[in-house]
């Protein structure tokens, strides 16, 4: 078979004597990867999508990378968080681009929240942060950074917690940037990151930037997408998720604070003694905080009402648990303060840039307020999601029609991004590169997704419907792992059902159990935060005054501290203590939830043991799940069947890839829930999970802790 010219580029770099294998110490060819390179290579040759599963330890990375970098095209590659999105950009791009010897130019392009505002900075360093000491520490950190730095970008900032409350202080949003009218503009980082992605060969982005700009058209994605011939998007699984938050509508009450706070501070520097500005900022945090407060009578400051993070139905006049006539009295009221804003932003609208944004925010508030009194449209369902501020979403239950048309576009100028829109007055207006169009020929732009996870099926149906891409090639690579042999599958047949209230403390204890035999090394994952709680204060508690494990539990650290000190798990070998505070040969656990069920990645003898409390189906009750559900029902589909088993199937797949990470690592998964076993979708779920070798009894189970350790120490000797 007659190989094109770039397939035969591809074919060469992956060789066992070839250009990666020359370059870079530690590659080994694998078949997987190589096979994947090439599908990627086919659909760059003649456009098209393709959705490629690769199972972990494949190495995808490289498998789009490369024939991505061969081809000469443009390319645009979107990544699932940031902190991947880093990696990428800052270690695996530099990497090929040498081994391959590519003079290509790569850039960066995140959202406006990732790169420090100077405008913005010394608003706040004027404003003082009055009485907040350890706010001033952080701000004045940022200041001498500030003199420094050539991105803006905050991850480059060391220490700075990415939840910090200086973070929206020094950063804009799309509602308060000033655009030209910045007296900073010129020097502005977010300016320079997308006129340096205008000008790179590839452009390294995130899901959320990529449909924060397909909803609002506010990134500068509209001037760099036409231009692109190549669009990869890694750990696409996440894609579906991203797409809904982003095409739907949002209200917060987050939105209102961060209004009055503005509000105040720009107020008294610019116009100090003109209007009331203490007066209005407080009604207007008071009319938030009311709104909040109606949800199941309690709020943040109450104590009580619904519990952070709930999800509340918004099918009638008001979101679940909270009066229908006070909810509409408190909305009353926040639309006078609003008005009462609006008031006075008018008679200082001259004085500065700042009060024009003012009134722009606070109109909007008020729209958005308004779009809650119109009736949910069909398409969509609406959900409060009451955590310390409360959010209120209009989630569509559908986003493939959106999506569909941009994937089958057979040319960049019949995508949706037809004419940049000038909403943002960010002053970044360009034209695609010259010839972009053009360059893409009758081909169409090449779209690649893939992910370690994207269903159980053949056709990845869990993934490709609810996307628009039914008719993109498919294409599963399975891990090179032995799993048979690095791996074991247990079902404890004796704990509780998941059902019973003492599933949770019998699990915690018999964890323990394992634990203390292993040495620690172990990950608990659990479906909820109850969960959380429960087991790990349990564990917690056990193991209080032991100097051979420590407990870790999602919330007591941010996730990047959590993973970083699971990882630097000392050894039997040191013989003093580690740099963290950790005591010689002590093991650790974490017990996690949410967001540590992927992207967490252990390999070594740090991670033997991962436990999962019970099959992850969607929570019942939840607005959107059961939207979802009844939309499947009316075309006749099994609510079930068709959307709760395969949101299982894939989310324990995603947690059980937390074990074996690389050719060497050994370890035991526990689900610790007897449906997998007892049930008749057990099986569909068993078929989800790689294939390991089954334990069926305690005494096997301990048996193989035992051989764990054995192997460990002979490793270690």
């Amino acid at each position: 078979m007659l190989l094109s010219p770039l397939a035969a580029l591809v074919d060469a770099a992956f060789a066992p004597e070839g250009t990666l294998a020359r370059g870079l110490p530690h590659f080994h060819p694998r078949a997987a990867q190589a096979d994947m390179a090439q599908a990627v290579a086919q659909t760059i040759d003649t456009g098209g999508a393709l959705v490629v599963e690769a199972g972990t330890g494949v190495g995808k990375t490289f498998a789009y990378l490369v024939p991505a970098l061969l081809s000469g095209e443009r390319v645009l590659i979107s990544t699932a968080t940031k902190s991947l999105q880093d990696q990428l950009f800052a270690r695996d791009l530099p990497r090929l681009l040498e081994v391959l010897a590519l003079p290509l130019k790569a850039a960066l392009l995140k959202g406006r929240s990732s790169y420090l505002c100077l405008h913005r900075m010394e608003q706040a360093r004027q404003d003082g942060l009055a009485g907040e000491r350890a706010l001033q520490r952080v701000l004045a950190r940022v200041e001498v950074w500030a003199q420094g730095t050539r991105t803006g970008d905050l991850a480059e900032l060391p220490g700075l917690d990415e939840k910090s409350p200086v973070i929206p202080l020094v950063t804009s949003t799309r509602e308060n940037c000033l655009g030209s009218a910045c007296p900073r503009f010129r020097e502005c980082h977010v300016n320079l990151a997308r006129r340096e992605a205008l000008a790179a060969d590839v452009v390294v982005i995130n899901h959320h930037l990529f449909f924060a700009d397909l909803a609002v058209r506010e990134s500068g994605m509209a001037e760099l997408l036409p231009s692109v011939r190549v669009a990869v998007f890694d750990e696409a699984h996440q894609l579906n998720a991203t797409g809904v938050q982003f095409l739907g509508v949002q209200f917060s009450t987050g939105q209102l604070h961060d209004l009055a706070r503005d509000l105040l501070q720009v107020g008294l520097q610019h116009a100090r003694g003109w209007v009331d500005w203490p007066e209005l900022a407080q009604a207007l945090r008071q009319g938030a905080d009311g709104l909040r407060a109606t949800v199941a009578g309690g709020g943040a400051a109450g104590g009580g009402g619904a519990a952070s993070g709930t999800r509340l139905s918004l099918a009638g006049e008001a979101p679940e648990g909270a009066d229908p006539r006070t909810w509409g009295a408190t909305l009353q009221a926040l639309e006078w303060a609003l008005r009462r804003v609006l008031e006075g932003l008018d008679t200082v609208a001259d004085r500065a840039p700042d009060f024009a944004r003012l009134h722009e925010r606070a109109v909007l508030a008020m729209e958005r307020l308004a779009h809650w009194a119109q009736p949910c449209p069909p398409e969509a369902t609406r959900w409060a999601d009451a955590g310390l501020h409360l959010r209120l979403v209009e989630s569509p239950l559908d986003i493939a029609p959106r999506l569909a048309p941009l994937w089958s576009a057979p040319k960049a100028e019949e995508g949706a991004w037809d004419e940049p829109e000038d909403g943002s007055g960010d002053g970044v207006q360009q034209s695609p590169a010259p010839g972009a169009s053009a360059a893409l020929g009758e081909r169409g732009r090449a779209w690649i997704f893939t992910s370690a996870t994207l269903g159980t099926d053949e056709a990845l149906s869990w993934f490709t419907e609810p996307c628009g891409l039914q008719e993109a090639r498919i294409l599963r690579v399975g891990s090179p792992f032995d799993y048979a042999t690095q791996a074991a599958l247990y079902v404890p047949p004796h704990l509780p059902s998941p059902a019973d209230p003492r599933h949770t403390d019998s699990l915690a204890r018999w964890v323990g159990d394992a634990v203390q035999r292993l040495g620690g090394r172990t990950l608990v994952l659990t479906t909820t935060l109850k969960a959380l709680r429960g087991i790990g204060a349990a564990l917690q508690q056990r193991f209080a005054a032991s100097a051979a494990i420590e407990v870790l539990v999602q919330g007591q650290g941010t996730k990047r501290e959590l993973m970083e000190r699971f990882r630097n798990e000392s050894s039997s070998q040191h013989s003093a203590w580690d740099e963290d505070g950790a005591a010689p040969g002590q093991g650790r656990v974490l017990v996690a939830s949410a967001s540590f069920w992927e992207g967490f990645d252990v390999p070594g003898s740090a991670l033997q043991l991962v436990v999962i409390d019970k099959l992850p189906f969607p929570p019942p009750g939840d607005p959107l799940v059961d939207a979802r559900g009844q939309q499947l029902e009316r075309t006749g589909r099994s609510a079930f069947r068709d959307f709760a088993l395969p949101e299982a199937a894939v989310a324990l797949k995603q947690g059980a890839g937390r074990l074996i990470r690389s050719e060497t690592d050994t370890g035991v998964l526990v689900v610790a829930d007897t449906r997998l076993v007892t049930m008749g979708y057990g099986k569909r779920l068993l078929r989800a999970l790689p294939p390991m070798r089954r334990i069926e009894t305690q005494e096997a189970f301990d048996q193989a802790l035992d051989a764990l350790l054995l192997t460990r120490t002979s490793t270690t000797d």
